[in-house]
């Protein structure tokens, strides 16, 4: 992109209406443009408020009612969006974007993503209602789901819990298979919605579904592949040896001999954290700690203040509740809320943290200036790398000691959480090939035997074994390949992008030879940043061009290594 267009579209096309349309071009595609968006935008908007509100209230609630209204909300976006008259009026416009012929490019780039919207709905509408009936019954499902030991249900917290804390080997194992027992539910469902999907893929010659969706989110598979491979060579030998050291410490702890070690021994289901292996007790800063409070404090000193996020927001654990936590942004004029089911320890203080970081990257701080359809963020790696900037404070002990947090032995505590922290990057980056890796190979052949696709990536990038003589849909366990497909490799890239973010702001702010040491507190320069360099071009620019611009260089996985490297 040269410098001039980008410049403009960073300043959110303030002269749109007044663009001089260059000597003998022809004003009528930009024209046409204008009128499909604000089209668009009519029709669509309101049912895209009512289906985040109606998304909203169904993970509040879990109820059968609610989920209905949500899978009924969702198919009047959808009919909208698979209007076959209107994508034969948006085909002209791209062929016209592509071509050069729309001279104003902020309308371009609203055309580029609007043809990518209505293209994933440009199939037979009873598939789309099927799509969306399958995959709202799953979620539900989840939802709903609590693992059940010895007839005792077991919220999520008491699951990782028991997965954490206990030195019970039987206990673990009971535990974790009733957490895995929800593949089971699912399973069924999930592989006729893999093939439904796929039907769907095809109808719009894509081979697969996974193809599909990386074309709709801006990415290339082949690039995709090649920056997992090089994350897999860089991270192999360094995640080999910090788990030869969790293993021994855990094996020393459960009273087993290394080579006995199976995945319930992990602190988590699935093995995407880094184990509580070291001296500290990394949760013991937040038993009393007021968890909204601290994250209200931190934000608000940075100039991204989140108080009216925090009181739209259900924060709690209740039944029927979604046991997760996420952030959405229901009308891209700042209603931005969090759901999450906060419990006093460190994992959620680091969740909470990151939820936020979300909402800052939202219509609470993206220019108002820019049209609804630019007004969200530059894509999904952006947003999770954002929350993943915030989030890694929670392992840190001068931004702890800097908000006030009480430490009984603080250099005792920094060693524990700094290795934490080199092994959670390490840790994820590992789970995060499994989950890439396998969405890819169960879309391509969904007919072989998941089961094995799943432990043959598990034990060749995370070192874990599959249990003798299981055979269970485990991989079906994980909610993100039933409810948020083709979406999982955006959290690491998401990791590169936090990291080569948090550089740029050592570099540039704080001139500072040593990131690991800026921790932003009080400084409302981080915001400024944030909001100059990540939040301000909305979706003007896509993934590549928005990374070039917030750090002055491609993504790549310099900065993350270097994170993942200090001790």
């Amino acid at each position: 992109m040269s410098q001039d267009r980008r410049s403009f579209l960073l300043a959110g096309g303030a002269a749109v209406a007044g663009l001089v349309t260059p000597e003998g071009a022809s004003a009528a595609p930009d024209d046409d443009a204008r009128k499909f968006i604000a089209d668009h935008e009519a029709r669509v908007k309101p049912l895209e408020v009512a289906g985040g509100l109606a998304w909203w209230r169904a993970n509040i609630s879990g109820s059968a009612e609610d989920f209905k209204r949500k899978e009924d909300a969702q198919n009047q976006i959808d009919a909208v969006l698979s209007d076959r008259t209107t994508f034969g009026r948006l085909r002209p416009l791209k062929t016209a974007k592509d071509a050069g012929q729309i001279q104003d490019p902020i309308l371009a780039r609203q055309i580029e993503l609007l043809y990518l919207q209505y293209l994933e709905k440009q199939v037979a509408p009873d598939l789309l209602r099927r799509i969306t009936g399958k995959a709202n019954a799953v979620e539900q499902q989840f939802n709903v789901f609590r693992a059940r030991v010895d007839g005792r249900e077991m919220p999520d917290s008491d699951v990782r819990n028991v997965l954490k804390n206990s030195n019970d080997s039987a206990q673990r194992q009971a535990v974790w298979e009733a957490s895995k027992r929800v593949g089971a539910v699912v399973e069924n469902d999930l592989k006729e919605l893999v093939t439904l999907r796929n039907e769907a893929a095809r109808a719009l010659q894509f081979p697969n579904y996974h193809a599909l969706m990386l074309t709709i989110n801006e990415q290339n598979g082949d690039e995709l592949i090649r920056l997992f491979d090089e994350l897999d060579t860089l991270t192999r030998e360094p995640f080999t040896a910090a788990k030869a050291e969790i293993d021994e410490r855990l094996a020393k702890r459960y009273g087993v001999p290394v080579a006995n070690l199976q995945a319930w021994h992990y602190h988590d289901p699935f093995f995407q954290e880094a184990p509580a292996v070291f001296e500290a007790n990394l949760d013991a800063p937040f038993a009393r700690a007021d968890i909204v409070k601290l994250c209200q404090d931190f934000y608000r000193g940075i100039g991204l203040p989140i108080d009216d996020v925090i009181a739209r927001s259900d924060l709690t654990e209740k039944p029927g509740k979604s046991p997760h936590a996420f952030c959405t942004d229901i009308d891209r004029e700042g209603d931005v809320r969090v759901l999450a089911n906060i419990q006093p320890n460190e994992y959620w203080t680091g969740t909470m943290l990151h939820e936020l970081g979300h909402s800052v990257y939202s219509s609470k701080n993206i220019p108002n200036k820019l049209p609804y359809v630019l007004r969200a963020e530059a894509h999904i790696l952006s947003t999770e790398g954002v929350a993943m900037q915030f989030e890694r404070f929670s392992k840190s002990r001068p931004w702890l000691e800097k908000m006030g947090v009480t430490l009984t032995a603080p250099n005792v505590y920094e060693d524990a959480a700094a290795r934490t922290q080199r092994n959670q990057l390490l840790i994820f980056s590992r789970w995060c090939q499994v989950m890439l890796r396998f969405e890819k190979g169960m879309y391509e052949n969904p007919a072989q035997d998941l089961n094995k696709l799943w432990w043959d990536l598990v034990e060749r990038y995370q070192g874990v074994k599959r249990p003798a003589n299981r055979n269970a849909p485990d991989y079906a366990s994980k909610i993100h390949i039933c409810s948020a497909p083709v979406y999982y490799h955006n959290y690491m890239m998401g990791q590169l992008f936090a990291s080569q973010v948090h550089h740029a702001i050592a570099r540039d702010v704080y001139k500072a030879d040593n990131p690991r040491g800026v921790i932003y507190v009080g400084d409302r320069r981080v915001g400024d940043f944030m909001k100059e360099k990540v939040f301000a071009p909305g979706r003007t620019l896509d993934w590549k061009g928005l990374t070039r611009h917030a750090t002055g260089a491609d993504l790549n996985p310099t900065a993350f290594a270097r994170d993942f490297q200090a001790r």
